[in-house]
C-alpha cells in the first residue's frame, strides 16, 4: 500500500508517510498527539495558539512570556517521543505575538513552521537565524501563494519549502476566508486549487515546490483522490483531536465521538473570520444572540471584535474551556467529518487504517 504513495519532502525533511497532523488549538494537538504522529512516521504539528492559559506557568500577569516557556518545552516533550520523527508548529499570523511564536518555536528545536490564519509575509525574516527549520504556508488560493513567492523572494531572496492548500468547505476550525458566503465556495475547493497552484509552481516559478492538501480528509480514498489532483501529501486534523494520544480532555473527545453531521455549524469568529465548530450550549447561546463572554485576558489577537468593542466572546477562553472539556462553555472546533469519530482510536490504528501494514 505505501509503495504508491508519493515522497512528500519538506526542506531536508521527508517523512516516512505523506501525512501532517494538522495543528488544532488551544492545546488539542500539543506534544502527546505530535510527538505520537511523528513517531508513526508522519508530521507531528504542536499549535502554538494559547498555551500559557492552559498551564501552571501562567500566572495571569506573564501571558506572552508563559507562552513562550510553555511552547519550548512543548517541542521538546514531542522530541523525546516522536522516535526521532519531524515535528512542526502551526503559529497563526493573526497572533499579537506572532514573532515571539516563531522565535521560541525554532530556539525550542522544531522542525518546521507551517503557518496561516493571514499571510506570512515576515515568516524568511523571523527565521532567519534558524536555516534548517522548513517554512510551510498555508494559502486556499493561487493568487495567494502568487503573493507570498513574489515578497518572500524579493526581501528574503527564498522560496516556501511547501504550501499547505486548506479548504473552507470541509476544513475545521478557522476556515481562511473573510466572508460566510466563501465557506462555501467551489472555486476554493481542493479539485479547483491544487491544480491549478501545481501548475502555477511547475511553469512559472519553475521551483519543485510540493503541495499538501487540507480539509475533509478522512481516509485513504480521500487521500489518494487529493494526490491524483498534484499534491504529494495531505493533512488532517479532526480524526486526530480524539485520538487516545490527542491532549485535550476526554470530555472533549467525548463530544466529538458523540457529534451528528446536525450538530456541525459555520460561526463568525470574533477574528473576524468564519469557523467551524460544533452547536455546544455555549454556540447555539452565541448564535442566539445571548451569549456571555469570560473576561479578555491576553490581548492575543491582532483583531478581535470582543476587544474593541466587545462583540461576541473572548476566543480564546471558549478554546481553553473546550480543551478542558466544559461542554457548556466551550467553543467545540471541528471538522466537517466529524460525525465519522465513532470511537477514540490510537494514532498507530490511524496510520495502519491509512496505509496498511508493513
Amino acid at each position: 500500500m505505501a509503495n504508491s504513495l508519493p515522497v512528500l519532502r519538506i526542506g531536508k525533511y521527508s517523512p516516512r508517510y505523506p501525512l501532517i497532523q494538522g495543528g488544532m488549538g488551544v492545546r488539542i494537538s500539543g506534544p502527546s498527539l505530535a510527538g505520537a504522529v511523528a513517531s508513526a512516521g508522519g508530521i507531528g504539528t504542536i499549535a502554538s495558539v494559547g498555551l500559557a492559559v492552559a498551564s501552571d506557568v501562567y500566572d495571569g500577569r506573564n501571558y506572552f512570556e508563559a507562552n513562550q516557556i510553555v511552547l519550548k518545552k512543548d517541542v521538546e516533550e514531542a522530541r523525546k517521543s516522536s522516535g526521532g520523527g519531524i515535528i512542526a508548529v502551526n503559529a497563526m499570523v493573526a497572533l499579537t505575538d506572532y514573532d515571539l511564536h516563531v522565535r521560541a518555536a525554532c530556539e525550542g528545536g522544531a522542525d518546521m513552521i507551517i503557518s496561516g490564519a493571514g499571510l506570512p509575509l515576515r515568516l524568511p525574516e523571523l527565521t532567519r537565524e534558524f536555516p534548517h527549520v522548513a517554512l510551510v504556508p498555508i494559502v486556499s488560493s493561487t493568487k495567494a501563494a502568487s503573493l507570498i513567492i513574489r515578497r518572500w523572494e524579493k526581501l528574503y531572496g527564498r522560496l516556501p519549502d511547501a504550501f499547505v492548500v486548506e479548504t473552507p468547505l470541509y476544513a475545521g476550525g478557522h476556515l481562511g476566508v473573510t466572508k460566510m458566503e466563501h465557506v462555501m465556495d467551489e472555486a476554493l475547493s481542493l479539485e479547483s486549487v491544487i491544480p491549478g497552484l501545481v501548475r502555477y509552481l511547475d511553469e512559472e516559478v519553475g521551483e519543485d515546490i510540493p503541495v499538501i492538501g487540507a480539509g475533509g480528509i478522512w481516509d485513504r480514498g480521500d487521500m489518494d483522490k487529493v494526490f491524483s489532483l498534484g499534491a504529494r501529501g495531505v493533512q488532517m486534523g479532526t480524526r486526530f483531536a480524539s485520538t487516545l494520544e490527542g491532549d485535550a480532555d476526554i470530555r472533549f473527545k467525548q463530544a466529538l465521538i458523540d457529534a451528528r453531521e446536525e450538530d456541525v455549524v459555520i460561526i463568525k469568529s470574533p477574528v473576524g473570520i468564519p469557523g467551524r465548530a460544533l452547536r455546544s450550549p455555549f454556540v447555539e447561546k452565541y448564535l442566539e444572540g445571548t451569549v456571555e463572554s469570560k473576561p479578555c485576558f491576553a490581548n492575543c489577537l491582532s483583531h478581535c471584535s470582543y476587544r474593541t468593542d466587545r462583540q461576541a466572546f473572548c476566543i480564546a477562553q471558549a478554546l481553553v474551556d473546550a480543551f478542558r472539556g466544559n461542554w457548556e462553555e466551550g467553543l467545540f472546533f471541528c471538522g466537517s467529518n466529524v460525525a465519522r469519530i465513532t470511537r477514540m482510536e490510537t494514532v498507530e490504528e490511524i496510520f495502519r487504517d491509512l496505509f496498511g501494514q508493513e
